[in-house]
């Protein structure tokens, strides 16, 4: 579901992607156990296409499970040849994705 330029995942709803760029940011976050701030790296996509349709967001994530899916995709911008079917299944520590690769016939 985009939330003006950035595509916000929710729960069990599917979202189709095809991304034009990608870059890994530092960001400082509150850690939800110990409630101190914390730095860690978040993938960063530009998203051209959302459910068919073209759009200019972003799309991010700090999941290093999500990050593994992936990653195969990052080297060399292979994901531009390819759409990405991503689903959030549960919350929190419990969250889990569900990733599908179909290819991109722009």
């Amino acid at each position: 579901m985009p939330l003006g330029n950035y595509v916000i995942l929710k729960t069990d709803v599917p979202e189709r992607m095809h991304f034009a760029g990608h870059r890994i940011e530092a960001r400082t976050v509150t850690d939800n156990v110990t409630l101190k701030p914390k730095e860690v790296n978040v993938l960063v996509m530009t998203v051209d296409r959302l459910n068919g349709a073209a759009v200019a967001a972003q799309f991010s994530t700090m999941s290093e499970s999500l990050y593994a899916q992936l990653e195969p995709y990052l080297k060399d911008w292979l994901y531009k040849n390819y759409e990405f079917i991503i689903v959030q299944r549960g919350h929190g520590y419990q969250t889990k994705y569900s990733v599908d690769i179909i290819p991109f016939k722009g």
